[in-house]
């Protein structure tokens, strides 16, 4: 009796759960419906490029580019490469050299069928953005409620939380790192994962707490994106990411690779052939294989995302949603960075949805994934900032595919790469020519018009009248003033020019409707 009292209550569990199931899909597929139209204000000032050269810069540097791979390729016993470097939706650098298939002497190109190992994760992560903007998922719902094998796992402790779609988007699951364990299991079945699941895997943090690269949790979204579309995961990832984008020569399975375009992975040091792995439930952590050409359509769209802008969205997922994706999460400051000089650099790095990000004492921000997997090594970097993405793929088990330390050396160093400017909005201009003509006359009605309710209130009108009247007297008398450096939409900076001295002057405006300037410092 005992027994079957258990077996009902299992039942009945499962019975109640897929129910919760139900209700949560039916209530966030309602979900965009009661979103108000967004309105958009007037006035944004988007950041642009000065004197855009990048392009001809980077096109320069082809030769030198070439002869780095060459001299890596031969160092490192590797059969093939295959690069590129896109500037925003350009592809100005493709190339290759060595070979794809040793033992047919198949020449490596940038139409070579390269598998991409871990880089495979961004596009579940935008795959699962997709089910988010359609309100099909949340990224706050718990995995079991598709995945109803969770809803029984053994958590560390008592306190845990269910784990959640964010949780296995951003690694902080608590799921151990498994490489390279996860990456045999690449051509396992949907059954095999589950039975992992039901059989409690093992946890090195409770969720929430910390980041650790686990390939189970993408698999575990390939399974999400598979129950809430109602198709295999590979398909919808084809159908609403690789269809929409146009990359046409981008494959799950390499048996449905042309031939002569497949690239044939090998061992480190024998060179000898490495067994090719089948397409399977892990998938979605690192199954895809593509080319230069095809996966800088993919690099560009990524690199779309930025400035944010009011043109019309395109592709698969929204500006912001990709935005998102390369957002940071449990960052981390690395103290004891270098950069490519081995200088001392200092760096915060996180990990978003399938990518990595990374912004170094110098402010430069890059965003990254690398990929491995038996038989090959891959790797891709973008800087939203500059509107850059570099790109190469290898057929060698487990190996960096490029120079990256001297390919740095040669972008920043030998080229002069400046990142968008801000443009200061014309509310910015209007108090900036207030503010002075106001330093000028010391108006009260003027002051009374640009400044907000608190201005007078955290320091007396007297005070500042000292406190300016000091450092505009020794100055001498205004001569005129600097371009507004803007901050942000909001806030920002410029010099102020005396007839003996120039001053800095910086202020930040209030979040009113009509903004008024909040804060003002001056000094030497």
């Amino acid at each position: 009796m005992k027994k079957i009292t258990a077996k009902l209550l299992f039942a009945l569990s499962i019975f109640v759960l897929f129910l919760i199931c139900a209700s949560c899909k039916q209530e966030t597929e309602a979900l965009p419906k009661d979103i108000p139209t967004l309105r958009v204000a007037q006035g944004y000032e988007v950041e642009t490029f000065e004197a855009d050269t990048r392009a001809a810069q980077i096109a320069s540097i082809k030769s030198k580019l070439h002869t780095l791979f060459e001299t890596y390729a031969e160092e490192k016993n590797i059969p093939g490469i295959a690069y590129g470097i896109v500037v925003d939706d350009q592809l100005v650098v493709d190339s290759a050299l060595g070979y794809s298939n040793l033992e047919q002497k198949i020449p490596a190109s940038t139409s070579s069928q390269f598998r991409i190992a871990s880089m495979t994760k961004s596009f579940t992560a935008m795959a699962i953005m997709t089910l988010v903007e359609a309100g099909k998922i949340s990224l706050e719902d718990p995995a079991y409620l598709y995945v109803p094998q969770m809803a029984s796992m053994e958590y560390p402790t008592s306190d845990a939380t269910h784990i959640t779609i964010e949780n296995l988007l951003t690694m902080t699951a608590g799921f151990p790192e498994d490489n390279p364990w996860g990456d045999r299991q690449l051509d396992e079945t949907s059954e095999m994962l589950r039975d992992l699941i039901k059989g409690n895997p093992s946890f090195s943090n409770p969720p929430s707490i910390d980041f650790e690269y686990s390939n189970t949790g993408y698999a575990i979204l390939g399974m999400i994106i598979s129950e809430v579309s109602g198709m295999p995961y590979q398909q919808y990832i084809k159908t609403r990411i690789l269809e929409p984008l146009e990359m046409r020569e981008t494959y799950w399975e390499y048996q449905e690779v042309p031939g002569d375009l497949l690239v044939i992975g090998y061992n480190p040091d024998s060179l000898t052939v490495a067994p090719m792995l089948h397409d399977g439930s892990y998938g979605a952590m690192g199954g895809l294989i593509t080319s230069i050409k095809d996966f800088s359509k993919y690099v560009s769209y990524h690199l779309s995302a930025w400035p944010p802008r009011n043109s019309e969205e395109t592709g698969p997922v929204r500006r912001s949603s990709l935005r998102k994706m390369q957002q940071p999460q449990y960052s981390r400051l690395n103290a004891t960075s270098r950069d490519w000089n081995d200088s001392l650099c200092p760096a915060i790095s996180g990990y978003g949805y399938g990518l990595g990000s990374m912004e170094n004492c110098k402010g430069t921000r890059r965003i990254s994934h690398g990929g491995a997997l038996p038989g090959f090594g891959s790797n891709y970097v973008f800087y939203p900032d500059l509107g850059i993405g570099v790109m190469a793929f290898c057929n060698v088990t487990y190996t960096t595919p490029w120079p990256y330390v001297e390919i740095l050396k040669l972008l920043f160093e030998e080229l002069d790469l400046e990142p968008r400017q801000r443009n200061a909005p014309q509310i910015l201009k209007m108090r900036q020519e207030q503010l002075v003509e106001w330093f000028k006359t010391p108006d009260k009605a003027l002051g009374s018009r640009i400044f907000a309710e608190n201005f007078y209130l955290d320091m007396s009108r007297e005070n500042r009248l000292a406190e300016f009247g000091s450092l505009l007297e020794k100055a001498g008398a205004i001569q005129g003033w600097g371009e507004m450096r803007p901050v942000n939409q909001l806030r920002g900076s410029f010099q102020l020019y005396g007839a003996r001295d120039t001053l800095n002057a910086f202020f930040t405006l209030s979040p009113e409707p009509d903004p008024k300037i909040q804060a003002v410092y001056l000094w030497k």
